[in-house]
């Protein structure tokens, strides 16, 4: 008997590999497809009413920041491919405890996010069905994405690579044809299209700096889940070539994406009329007069939110996967089907979405602003986190003679402690509004929580074994 009729006949249970199966086009369009998603194609909205135009500043800043804790992931990634890639860094660098912290803070900001994408799935979906409850169309999110996952991990990424294109293809569609607007004065909806609206209607910052402060907060929202760009260098086929093109090239594309779509929205539109109901892409291509554009977006901004919700379960099956690895998971964690899928995962965070759907049942007009605000706070923690392993790291190579790869945070150490001083800002800023103060609260019980099952659940045994591990 051969050796491959002997690997068909071993039981689904009994394994436990991922396979490396993703391309480096593959890694870039989970990064864009997570990225890109509900925070633009409906939470900017949010962040315009908060700054008026001057919000392009702050996706400005956030990007930079984005910039910096990629490089420093994908510096660590280069270096150690390896499934739930910084919660293992964090093991490594900053001690056990650290990484139980921030394996599982992220798999809570992905579940999160997954809720806010099916919010805005039960939204969109009501442009077509209004009498529809949003919870139906919510559900059967859920179901779809949960099924894409079971998929083989290949046909998963080839899968997501089309949902992004869609995406990014509307995008460079809305800028196009924006700038066609803007530089023939055509005009939109009934208001004359040009540079003018970032200055109009109460100024470029009408709220002044405060403004762009207190739109930070769902920016960052907006821009969290790229970090799973980290968790595909356990299944990448060759992680030292495509992890530093992914990092180089994607928060890049995601800054100009944002600021790009949003500066032409601003120029098409008082800053004031957008997003009043809805989402404001489709509000833009409905004031073009084209008959069923908006129909046509609404479908895409769908096809978004979709993506985003696929992308981050993935991330956040392989972090539990992970984190099972480390001895912070149960050992079933580990298991995976026959397409290489870990089985246990996928049912953990299907069964939060449905407690997710509870959740909108009981507050259904401010759960998408409570669940961002919350996601906000998890992923600051996350970056927090990936930047001082980082820095850890570097610091321990610099101890120990060793040099820098040639993939590499530059300007370190200065970058990291910016990063870190806007992270600080952005967890200020949470205590100034009610949903951001609703998730410290939650933020700071989940960290408890955490803290208490790491001391009991963990145990003195387990924290050595998994000291010895992340240091083989």
């Amino acid at each position: 008997m051969n050796t491959t009729t002997t690997e068909h006949r071993v039981p689904a249970a009994s394994r436990t590999a991922l396979e490396r199966n993703l391309s480096v086009r593959h890694i870039r369009f989970i990064a864009l497809g997570s990225a890109i998603g509900t925070g633009l194609f409906y939470g900017s909205s949010e962040t315009i009413q908060a700054a008026g135009p001057a919000v392009l500043l702050a996706y400005i800043l956030a990007g930079v920041a984005v910039f910096i804790v990629m490089r420093a992931l994908g510096e660590m990634a280069v270096r150690h491919p390896v499934a739930g890639s910084f919660a293992q860094y964090a093991s490594r660098y900053l001690g056990p405890r650290a990484g139980f912290l921030t394996g599982w803070t992220f798999a809570f900001e992905m579940i999160i996010v997954a809720i806010a994408d099916m919010v805005a799935v039960g939204l969109y979906m009501g442009m077509w069905y209004p009498d529809a409850p949003g919870w139906i169309w919510m559900l059967a999110a859920m179901l779809l994405i949960g099924g894409l996952n079971l998929l083989r991990v290949r046909v998963f990424g080839e899968l997501e690579f089309w949902f992004t294109l869609i995406k990014i293809a509307t995008i460079v569609a809305m800028i196009a044809g924006g700038l066609y607007l803007i530089v023939f004065g055509v005009s939109v909806g009934g208001y004359e299209p040009g540079f003018h609206n970032l200055f109009d209607h109460g100024g470029f910052a009408p709220f002044g700096v405060w403004g762009i402060v207190m739109s930070l907060g769902i920016v960052v929202f907006s821009f969290g889940g790229i970090e799973t760009l980290g968790m595909t260098a356990g299944e990448s086929d060759n992680p030292h070539e495509a992890i530093p093109k992914a990092v180089n090239t994607v928060p890049v594309r995601i800054l100009l994406f944002y600021v790009l779509s949003l500066g032409v929205m601003l120029c098409l539109f008082p800053w004031n009329e957008i997003g009043s109901d809805g989402s404001p892409f489709v509000q833009v291509f409905a004031g073009l007069g084209i008959p069923g554009a908006e129909h046509l977006i609404n479908a895409v901004v769908l096809t978004a939110a979709l993506s985003a919700m696929n992308s981050i379960f993935y991330a956040a099956t392989r972090t539990m996967y992970g984190l099972a690895e480390q001895g912070h998971a149960p050992a079933s964690f580990t298991h995976v089907s026959r397409n290489g899928i870990p089985i246990w995962p996928v049912g953990i965070i299907g069964a939060c979405l449905v407690a997710g759907l509870g959740l909108y049942l009981w507050i259904p007009d401010q759960l998408f602003l409570v669940v961002a605000s919350i996601a906000t706070f998890a992923t600051v923690f996350t970056w927090t986190s990936i930047l001082l392993s980082h820095h850890r790291m570097r610091r321990e190579m610099l101890d120990t003679g060793a040099a820098p790869g040639s993939f590499s945070l530059p300007g370190w150490p200065a970058p990291t402690y910016a990063a870190l001083a806007f992270m600080a800002v952005v967890v200020a800023i949470l205590g100034f509004t009610g949903p951001g103060r609703t998730a410290l609260v939650v933020g700071a019980v989940w960290i408890g929580l955490l803290l208490v099952a790491y001391r009991f659940l963990v145990g003195e045994k387990g924290r050595r074994r998994i000291e010895l591990a992340v240091r083989e």
